[in-house]
């Protein structure tokens, strides 16, 4: 791809402040896009903002489980920036415990930000995308999607959920000439995975890296943990035209952890 690929397109991403949505905007803006950085993190969204030397990041706190907002959100970035060409749906969050310890609560706030959240934003760009008869989602899923994991039946469940509703979309929106994608990463060093570890765990990347045979969990073939750039990569290139003929399609991006067919 060249760096002005997406020249002068308007993109927003969702969960941008940190991890793999601010590696997003960073990977989006080097090929030319403007990007509405969104989070319900207003510190973190202005702190991407203010690093970028561009112009092209702008600020946008915005809370995606919020239909209402996440409405008055978009109709303001349309006004202020031009039409949305690209939606990136990142905003996500993990709570890990064994089902029978899962509180009402923790399924609620995973499934409203995870799958009920996708569905506000992508309900807002696909209209108007559909109507200009151009535009792409991608949104940021996960292997465990596809693949069980012990302790975490609530993000699996909603990653699923998030996956085959980018799905339908696309398949809906076709024949408008709108593309609707999902990456799913696997393991990715981001503070969500930091989060899963204790300060004191030198060994815990090795361990993700090994596999866990007690939690059936297979290792990762290519050795290593990703970085955020490997998932923005993906995403980028989804989004461009280089991709104008791919949809409804599910990138596996875990260096093979999944042994995805």
């Amino acid at each position: 791809m060249q760096p002005s690929d997406l020249a002068g397109r308007v993109a927003v991403v969702t969960g941008a402040a940190r991890g793999i949505g601010a590696a997003v905007v960073r990977g989006l803006v080097e090929h030319g896009a403007i990007v509405a950085a969104t989070d319900r993190d207003p510190v973190g969204v202005k702190s991407l903002m203010a690093d970028d030397d561009t112009g092209s990041v702008i600020a946008y706190p915005l809370d995606v489980t919020d239909a209402a907002a996440v409405t008055a959100t978009f109709a303001a970035i349309e006004r202020h920036l031009g039409p949305i060409a690209i939606l990136v749906n990142v905003a996500g969050v993990l709570h890990t415990s064994p089902v029978p310890e899962l509180t009402d609560r923790a399924w609620a706030d995973t499934f409203a930000v995870n799958s009920t959240g996708v569905f506000h934003t992508s309900r807002a760009v696909a209209g108007p995308m559909a109507e200009r008869g151009a535009g792409s989602i991608v949104t940021v899923g996960s292997n465990a999607a596809g693949t069980p994991r012990t302790g975490m039946a609530a993000y699996a469940a909603s990653k699923a959920a998030a996956t085959m509703f980018t799905m339908c979309l696309g398949l809906e929106l076709a024949r408008s000439g709108v593309r609707c994608n999902v990456v799913s990463p696997g393991s990715t060093d981001t503070p969500m995975q930091r989060n899963l570890w204790t300060d004191a765990d030198a060994d815990a990347p090795a361990r993700v890296v090994d596999g866990d045979l007690a939690t059936y969990r297979t290792g990762i073939p290519l050795g290593r943990i990703a970085d955020p750039a490997d998932i923005a990569d993906a995403v980028v290139f989804l989004a461009s035209d280089r991709a104008r003929h791919i949809t409804m399609h599910n990138m596996y991006v875990d260096g093979g952890a999944t042994l995805h067919v």
